[in-house]
């Protein structure tokens, strides 16, 4: 399924909230870059394994992660704690998975998980921005709600890296933050670094993609988009009575024989 046209369309006062917002000052973009690590590895300490959902929902929205024949190995980048992972393990027990995260707290936690095994799972710190992935040949690469987090003139250098580690013929499969998500548009003045890229409370960062964006950064790599939508929910708030447009990208690319 291929789709690229945006799912929602802004109100005059969203587009205007968005056109008189501006960046942040040079000095606090440079050292959110700088940090980016550390707030990383503080949010791991504030929330522990409680705070993402386990993804149960990853095999139904990528059937090719059940195909014992295509895909053997998995590569799962921006791993966190193993919201990806152990759930995947459970559905395919035969699977060999690579798991690395920027955070080292996030991969300490994915080595304390009682389901670990490390003769199934390879879990290991890595910035992706550096050619450092000591990993090749893998069948499927999972890139999901990590690329957003990095900074977009970095973004092409971390997609070339992790294509490197795929075989002729793997997958990458994508899940990220789309433009105009309602995370994107309940930013206050002052979190803006720029255009489609922000900086939570946290100090943890956001960038909001467009199919197009993403389909070039992958074809810059060799990788052909095979399939690509815009992915829409609807997010209630029971305690507040909200509810709220959440907008996601999702993307599946092959490598070229």
């Amino acid at each position: 399924m291929m789709s690229s046209v945006l799912p929602r369309s802004l109100t005059a006062e969203e587009r205007s909230k968005l056109e008189g917002d501006e960046p942040v000052s040079a000095f606090k973009r440079d050292k959110l870059e700088r940090e980016a690590k550390r707030n990383w590895d503080l949010f791991y300490k504030r929330n522990t394994d409680h705070f993402f959902k386990d993804r149960h929902w990853l095999t139904r929205e990528f059937p090719i992660l059940l195909d014992k024949e295509e895909c053997k190995t998995v590569m799962e980048v921006g791993c966190g704690v193993g919201n990806t992972v152990y759930p995947l393990l459970e559905e395919r027990p035969d699977l060999f998975v690579h798991a690395c995260d920027f955070s080292p707290r996030a991969v300490d936690l994915v080595k304390a998980h009682t389901s670990h095994n490390p003769e199934k799972i390879n879990a290991f710190v890595c910035d992706i921005t550096t050619p450092l992935l000591d990993v090749s040949s893998v069948d499927v690469v999972t890139m999901i709600f990590v690329l957003s987090a990095i900074s977009p003139d970095k973004m092409g250098g971390a997609v070339r890296n992790v294509c490197q580690v795929i075989r002729e013929g793997g997958r990458v499969l994508f899940r990220d933050y789309g433009l105009y998500d309602h995370a994107m548009m309940r930013f206050k003045p002052g979190h803006k670094i720029s255009d489609h890229f922000y900086v939570r409370q946290d100090g943890t960062r956001a960038y909001y993609f467009t199919i197009e964006e993403v389909q070039g950064l992958f074809a810059a790599c060799g990788m052909e988009m095979i399939a690509s939508t815009y992915e829409e929910r609807e997010t209630v708030n029971k305690k507040e009575g909200l509810s709220v447009p959440r907008v996601f990208v999702q993307c599946q690319f092959v490598k070229k024989c």
